[in-house]
């Protein structure tokens, strides 16, 4: 099916509120502003001051497969018992976690969804990084594209062997196969590292940019085009009558609109008031650490996977990134975590030398059982859209969710197939 759920009331343009200010709300509000709606944002804190600040800034097709597939579970059990171990869980008395927890080893265990995942991710990859390319040169936002590629670093050759499978299939099913580099050849292409690693895959379709400058010019296009941008603004509560949402009640008093859209990440749960749903979304932190361009610096993006530690250089820094911690919404930025990507790096680098200082932050990835994200009408509303739930890639992936949103909410057959990302699909 190509085509989304079409609006029984609202066929054409009117008021929308978007909920939700990182890079799938702001992406919505763009192009609903180009459709031609009257749109506020919304956003407790400010345009891209969410998960969409500190990430590694990758734009990845490459990243077509979830965290939950096969042999996931053998591979992160020994991780999660494991001190200072880079995917962590605190234990806690939370049923809505270990409800994830459950369903997450369910999805795992059937490849009949992984692939249907695989297919719905690169579906949504592939129109997200042509929008990504559209949107950044049509309204000139300045935030350090480059289409180097990434790599896949292995620190021994029989990690990077286990990979071979998973390549041929990216290959044959979605043409994105990766190049497949031995230690000389890594070395040679990328002179930061060290010799001796066991080798890369190198996907040539995957870029980059800074994330926190694309949120910054994203922000400035959208009010120059007249959206109404308004931070500091919580939503709280809904009002439904007739199966529409007629209002929503903010700490800031109410707005009307003729349609919503729900794009609040990990914070999704929070406000099943609203969507009239909790969805199955469990934070997942992440970390990152950004510093001046140490002497010797890497040119490519690259991920070291048996570390779970990601690289990023921007034209004024450094970003070391990643790492998964299951800890409810803890706000705290524990330095044992943020030592873990130091001392990730260090394993690879040539000549490293420990940064100092640099900007610490973290991030809630809104992790969802099978790794698809909720694209939907919320049940029983019909004129709001849900769009969260993203996992790691919401970067990679927010403006052609957002574009999708647009589309469904003005009755447009969307550009890919949303069927896929229901909010009702079965997760068990």
């Amino acid at each position: 099916m190509g085509a989304g759920r079409r609006l029984e009331h609202v066929m054409r343009a009117g008021r929308v509120c978007v909920i939700g200010a990182g890079v799938v709300g702001a992406s919505s509000a763009y192009f609903l502003r180009k459709r031609g709606w009257d749109v506020t944002l919304i956003d407790r804190t400010g345009v891209g001051a969410g998960s969409s600040f500190g990430n590694c800034g990758y734009i990845c097709p490459s990243h077509v497969f979830p965290l939950a597939k096969p042999g996931a579970m053998a591979s992160v059990l020994p991780l999660m018992l494991r001190r200072n171990s880079p995917f962590s869980v605190r234990p806690r008395m939370d049923l809505h976690l270990w409800s994830w927890m459950a369903r997450f080893a369910s999805c795992s265990r059937r490849p009949d969804l992984v692939h249907e995942t695989a297919e719905a991710l690169h579906a949504l990859l592939i129109a997200s990084k042509r929008d990504y390319l559209e949107m950044i040169r049509a309204e000139s936002i300045k935030c350090g594209l480059e289409e180097l590629g990434c790599l896949f670093i292995s620190m021994h050759e029989e990690h990077l062997d286990e990979f071979s499978e998973t390549n041929r299939e990216i290959q044959e099913r979605f043409g994105l196969g990766a190049e497949r580099l031995d230690g000389a050849e890594l070395a040679r292409r990328e002179p930061s590292l060290r010799d001796g690693l066991g080798g890369a895959w190198y996907f040539a379709c995957d870029a980059h940019i800074r994330p926190d400058a694309f949120m910054k010019g994203l922000g400035e296009v959208l009010v120059r085009q007249g959206v109404e941008v308004r931070s500091g603004v919580e939503a709280v509560s809904a009002e439904v009558e007739g199966g529409r949402v007629r209002r929503i009640q903010t700490n800031l008093g109410e707005i009307e609109a003729d349609a919503f859209v729900v794009a609040t990440g990990a914070w999704t749960p929070k406000i099943a008031q609203i969507t009239g749903v909790r969805l199955a979304i469990e934070p997942g932190k992440g970390y990152s650490l950004t510093f001046k361009r140490p002497r010797n610096c890497p040119r490519l993006p690259m991920i070291f996977e048996e570390d779970r530690v990601a690289v990023t250089a921007f034209e004024d820094g450094l970003r070391l990134g990643s790492l998964m911690e299951f800890a409810g919404y803890d706000e705290s930025l524990r330095p044992e975590r943020l030592g873990l990507l130091t001392a990730g790096a260090s394993k690879y680098f040539r000549d490293w030398e420990a940064p100092v200082g640099g900007e610490a932050w973290y991030g809630w990835r809104p992790m969802t059982p099978d790794g698809r994200p909720f694209v939907d009408f919320a049940p029983g509303r019909s004129n709001m859209v849900v769009a969260a739930g993203h996992n790691m890639i919401g970067m990679s992936t927010g403006p052609g969710t957002g574009r999708l949103v647009a589309e469904m909410l003005s009755g447009e057959e969307t550009n890919i197939d949303v069927g896929k990302f229901r909010v009702d699909r079965d997760l068990m």
